[in-house]
């Protein structure tokens, strides 16, 4: 599997797949190109028999800093309706094996997003965590809303969606959005 946008391993340990972002100079920002590469990817990996869990990471600096914006400014209404972004989300609700988000660095907006579609999220000491879209005066698409509201209550996901707080990953682990904290070497 090749990819512009993923660096794919089918097999990165015994019967474990990778999936990691490779968008560097913009922070693994979700433009649609890498969100058509992942559920392909999601596909052909849930299809191998050999493969028995799948785990999806970014860099040490961002997971995921959230949507290419700048992919999206001069998009209309109807061309994001068109676009069908939420395919990918669904794909990840459908792969029949464990998805595991290993989350280091930033994880905003789409990322969090990303992160929170996912089974387990292992994230490390130095994640941030969050719904910043506030500050550029929209509000998290993509399920963000609902999904951060489940899964950290109403107080908590207010708060993060309306001031674009980040939560560190010990606060998210606290707040049972995470699965576990591991120093940033385990990473």
């Amino acid at each position: 599997m090749t990819y512009e946008f993923l660096m794919v391993n089918p097999q990165v340990e015994k019967h474990i797949a990778l999936i990691q972002l490779n968008r560097p100079k913009e922070l693994n920002a979700l433009n649609r190109q890498l969100m058509l590469e992942m559920k392909d990817a999601l596909q052909q990996l849930d299809a191998d028999i050999n493969v028995r869990v799948i785990i999806i990471t970014g860099n040490e600096k961002a997971f995921a800093a959230g949507a290419d914006i700048k992919e999206m400014a001069d998009a209309s209404t109807i061309d994001m309706v068109n676009r069908d972004q939420f395919a990918t989300w669904d794909q990840i609700k459908k792969t029949k094996k464990p998805v595991i988000a290993a989350v280091s660095g930033f994880a905003l907006g789409g990322g969090c997003e990303l992160m929170m579609n996912c089974d387990m999220i292992v994230a490390s000491e130095t994640a941030r965590i969050g719904q910043p879209e506030i500050k550029i005066g929209v509000m998290p698409g993509a399920g963000g809303t609902q999904r951060l509201t489940r899964a950290v209550g109403k107080a908590l996901a207010m708060e993060l969606i309306l001031t674009g707080r980040f939560l560190t990953a010990e606060e998210a682990l606290d707040a049972g959005l995470i699965n576990k904290v591991v120093p940033v070497e385990l990473y």
